[in-house]
């Protein structure tokens, strides 16, 4: 009936709505860094059973194919692609890129995430006090704390995670911290919350953390950023995609219209 169809080009066009946001939201993101683009992934609904494959007919042949009218399609989630973004080169001491698997952990209120979140943006400054913190609005205090001495002269962040400063009259860098970084049996499953920030979840399972470079982790290049993974040219192509199945549900519609109109006029003859 021209009803099911309405219906079901009616969740095609709410479904398509859905990845027609999450692909801005990607556009819209291509130039953050540690950035990561989503996908949204798509499954059919219930289907009417009109007439069941294998009934068996008086001469004992089976039916080789059933009869089934799907009810339309959802969004069944949004998938992270945590592929690795390019290298953006800044020359700032205090930049910091992840190279390969791993997450910076910061600092967040007590009441979101016990207190915790991670990110693979790298782009930090100095606080008030000295802290390493990320260079946003909010300045998330990186986890375990590393405190500059506002006298050092240099700053120094070696792959494996050693920050070590070089203070007036000392000729040997001082060893002040270990940045370390956590991983996630499942980084599919962390809750993004904004802010380019994650926490976990039962589904990412429990963070592990340990020193960049042990036990499969990446490796950490100072005065570098990893720039979005947003593949602007994908994005429009999937844009185009959509927008063209978004008309194609809306002629569904139309089509189906008519013939409910059709269908209304018989009274008439």
């Amino acid at each position: 009936m021209a009803i099911i169809a309405l219906h079901s080009a009616a969740t095609g066009l709410t479904a398509l709505q859905t990845s027609l946001d999450v692909i801005a939201n990607n556009l819209a993101n291509s130039t953050t860094d540690g950035f990561k683009a989503s996908r949204v992934n798509f499954q059919d609904l219930l289907y009417i059973e009109k007439a069941l494959a294998g009934t068996q007919n008086t001469n004992g042949d089976r039916r080789p194919t059933g009869l089934y009218v799907g009810l339309g399609t959802k969004v069944s989630g949004t998938q992270v692609d945590f592929r690795q973004g390019p290298a953006r080169a800044t020359d700032r001491d205090l930049d910091v890129m992840i190279e390969g698997l791993g997450f910076f952990e910061v600092q967040i209120e007590d009441d979101t995430g016990e207190g915790r979140a991670f990110t693979r943006a790298g782009n930090f400054t100095l606080n008030q006090d000295g802290e390493l913190v990320l260079g946003t609005d909010q300045g998330r205090r990186l986890i375990p704390i590393v405190q500059i001495d506002e006298t050092a002269t240099a700053i120094s962040i070696s792959t494996d995670g050693v920050v070590s400063v070089l203070l007036p009259g000392q000729i040997d860098p001082v060893v002040v911290e270990t940045i370390q970084l956590t991983t996630f049996i499942n980084p599919g499953g962390l809750k993004q919350i904004g802010e380019n920030l994650y926490i976990e979840t039962a589904a990412s399972g429990d963070p592990v953390v340990g020193d960049p470079g042990e036990n499969g982790r990446g490796l950490l290049r100072q005065s570098f950023l990893e720039a979005s993974n947003v593949e602007p040219v994908i994005e429009l192509v999937n844009l185009i995609r959509t927008q063209r199945a978004f008309e194609f549900n809306s002629q569904s519609i139309q089509a189906a219209d008519e013939v409910l109109r059709s269908l209304g006029n018989l009274r008439r003859f």
